[in-house]
């Protein structure tokens, strides 16, 4: 029985995140990409409130999984993730920051680099 995503968007996902770990010789999109293929039961879901005890204002941040509005947000944070909530969305537009998908984030910055993952 094969395990992990069966959704094909999110196995195009996990393969280009692979290419591009290969590519770039960079170890996060690598981790990104093992913690997208993990079961649903696994998935990582993170609230915007973890989001901002863990981060400072102007961060760079990748979520392998989904962002939850839960949780208030006082400072600028460019969050890119497999998928937002409306709420989750809007919270982190109104506090100046940026929501953008995996693809973006790695075109934008393909080594990698000053970006902080949180699971």
């Amino acid at each position: 029985m094969k395990v992990g995503t069966t959704n094909p968007e999110a196995r195009n996902l996990i393969n280009f995140l692979h290419v591009q770990a290969r590519t770039n010789k960079t170890k996060i999109w690598k981790s990104v990409a093992n913690y997208l293929s993990k079961t649903k039961r696994s998935r990582i879901a993170v609230n915007v409130g973890k989001l901002v005890r863990l981060t400072s204002d102007g961060e760079t941040v990748v979520v392998p999984g989904k962002v939850l509005g839960s949780g208030l947000i006082d400072h600028k944070l460019f969050v890119a993730a497999s998928n937002f909530s409306p709420k989750a969305r809007n919270k982190i537009e109104a506090a100046g920051g940026k929501c953008i998908g995996l693809y973006e984030l790695v075109k934008k910055n393909p080594k990698g680099s000053n970006i902080k993952m949180i699971r």
